[in-house]
């Protein structure tokens, strides 16, 4: 089938698209295979093989840090020779401006593997979870531009405290740090680049709290 005409979720452009991601070329990723160096792109392009192999799916799930289902390997997460991680979706949507809402009706554009027992422990519920990408340095030198954070949206309002949310105002999704100000129903808006201005005694009513941040991951340049 011709590459164009495929569903986002084939396995074939679902590897497509971790790469560009990525920055990694399909020589690059067939030598991780220890392939000849078209390898990668013939399965992606032409769909020779039209599946792959068990052992080259484990690898490049373990390497993108995603789960097997998503490069062909059924259903549920990954199993076997300990790549058994929930798939967190990655979602195509900036945190500091644009329009936007985790609302579920975002394009997904894969997902990042984490350990269930490690979510567990930090009291996370993996169906309420999602990864975005920062977009500008407001909120330097805690997040950058490129950070992608993953974020609990089970946490919001009624369990507000001092910490790191996605929040929307006026239809644009952000990520600012929030405190409690005085008063009932009053907040702090803050960026950690102090040459952004900070927002005191704001209403509470007046912020969309998307979910708390409680993880952040950045590629090493």
């Amino acid at each position: 089938m011709d590459f164009d005409r495929l569903s986002p979720d084939d396995p074939r452009v679902v590897l497509d698209r971790l790469a560009r991601q990525r920055g990694d070329d399909y020589a690059a990723l067939s030598r991780l295979l220890r392939r000849n160096p078209a390898y990668v792109q013939q399965f992606i392009k032409r769909g020779s093989p039209r599946r792959l192999d068990e052992r080259d799916r484990a690898t490049l799930a373990r390497y993108f840090g995603v789960d097997e289902a998503l490069l062909g390997g059924g259903e549920g997460p990954a199993s076997g020779r300990g790549s058994a991680f929930f798939g967190v979706p990655r979602l195509a949507v900036g945190a500091s401006a644009g329009a936007g809402a985790l609302s579920g009706e975002e394009i997904r554009v894969g997902a990042i593997g984490f350990d269930p027992g490690w979510l567990r422990r930090e009291g996370l519920i993996p169906e309420r979870l999602s990864v975005v990408r920062v977009e500008g340095d407001s909120m330097m030198p805690t997040l950058a531009d490129g950070d992608e954070i993953m974020v609990d949206t089970g946490d919001r309002a009624e369990r507000l405290r001092d910490g790191i949310y996605v929040i929307r105002i006026d239809d644009a999704i952000k990520v600012k740090r929030l405190s409690r100000a005085p008063g009932r129903g009053r907040v702090s808006v803050v960026s950690d680049n102090p040459a952004y201005p900070r927002f005191d005694d704001v209403a509470l009513s007046d912020v969309g709290i998307v979910g708390r941040v409680v993880w952040t991951g950045r590629r090493l340049a």
